[in-house]
């Protein structure tokens, strides 16, 4: 059951039993709907921009998202599978916290980011396009910038650090990504991923199916990141093919609710058989054609990040995911720690403040930064 519980560090796995499985339903009361409909990125970033960066084949180019003006930059990196708008609703709030800059960008083959190799995802490629990404921003004399990563972007933010792509690093903070824990996942990466529903049949379907399955636990945050993990097909799809998909993802709500979901399977199945091209949603990235960069990512990550020369923080859903290296570094005091309890794998979107409080203070104790004037912590 415990190695059931970290199979996903690459992308969001739902709960297993026991766990937050019994709040899926979520008790909102008889009748009641909730909102699905996707939210703007500009509701919790000032700006958005994409950044081009010169490599040996051309231009890529970098989608980011902004807030702030002054303070230390914090550099966010999303996990597999997700973008930047993972970082939305935490980008929100601890901008309301403390004194900062916010920049989180969407890594390459991810949300909106086009780079002229997507196929190559090795963490010595995606480190280097983090210290491009922050020299086209920021040229020569970039501001002192604290890099947080979850998941895979976790693992990336290490590289990054630890190869020196950034010389103004303040601080690394690595978000629910553990090497012991994230090797011994992969063998069952593959299986989960084959269990996810291949199509939706819209972007409030997908933002649905994340709720439901446990994948994303804050229903504000889904219905902003969402629309950075799927995409409206290019191909047109078998209207059979996206019902039974969507059929697998789907968790049923209420049980009074399934007299009147059993009413409108007629209508439903007429609907499918309208659904055009366009309206058809997968995901953006096929997590199961990476499989041979997963094992880069995570190899050696605990003694690289222990060997990483700024001050550290690693926040965990649960601190039996911590290994030797990290118990050892931890009891040393090479690092400091929090655990996030109640939180699944994508701690950041389903506890975006306690994540916010935790960043925050640990900033303001290193003198990173101050409080806002006025926020009381």
């Amino acid at each position: 059951m415990e190695k059931q519980l970290h199979l996903n560090l690459l992308a969001s796995r739902p709960p297993m039993a026991g766990g937050f499985q019994s709040s899926s339903k979520m008790k909102m009361g008889p009748g009641r709907k909730r909102d699905f409909t996707p939210l703007p990125w500009s509701q919790y970033f000032e700006t958005m921009e994409d950044v081009e960066v010169e490599n040996e084949n051309g231009k890529d180019i970098f989608r980011v998202y902004c807030s702030g003006s002054h303070g230390p930059v914090l550099l966010l990196l999303h996990g597999g599978g997700h973008s930047a708008l993972s970082w939305a609703v935490f980008t929100a709030v601890i901008y309301s916290r403390i004194n900062c800059r916010v920049v989180a960008m969407d890594l390459r083959a991810h949300g909106d980011t086009k780079v002229k190799n997507p196929e190559d995802l090795s963490a010595d490629t995606m480190a280097k396009d983090v210290g491009k990404v922050v020299e086209a921003l920021y040229g020569e004399n970039p501001p002192p910038i604290m890099i947080i990563g979850h998941s895979m972007g976790g693992a990336i933010a290490v590289h990054t650090a630890t190869a020196n792509h950034v010389p103004s690093l303040l601080g690394l903070c690595v978000i629910d990504v553990v090497e012991g824990t994230a090797m011994d996942a992969l063998n069952s990466m593959q299986n989960f991923l084959r269990s996810r529903p291949k199509t939706f049949k819209s972007l409030e379907n997908a933002i649905e199916w994340s709720v439901k399955s446990g994948q994303i636990r804050n229903i504000e945050s889904a219905r902003v990141s969402m629309g950075g993990q799927v995409k409206k097909c290019d191909e047109s799809t078998s209207s059979t093919s996206v019902s039974n998909s969507i059929g697998e993802g789907i968790i049923e709500e209420e049980e009074e609710e399934e007299a009147e979901e059993q009413s409108n399977k007629k209508r439903m199945k007429e609907d499918d058989q309208e659904v055009k091209k366009e309206s058809i949603f997968t995901w953006r990235v096929e997590l199961s054609k990476t499989e041979k960069y997963w094992e880069g990512w995570f190899r050696g990550l605990s003694a690289l990040f222990l060997t990483c020369p700024v001050p550290k923080l690693l926040l965990l859903a649960g601190v039996d995911r911590l290994d030797k290296d990290l118990t050892i570094g931890q009891m040393q005091g090479k690092f400091q720690m929090q655990v996030l309890p109640q939180c699944g794998h994508a701690v950041h979107e389903d506890a975006p403040e306690k994540v916010a409080d935790a960043l925050a203070t640990f900033m303001v104790r290193h003198k990173f930064t101050e409080f806002k004037e006025g926020y009381l912590c």
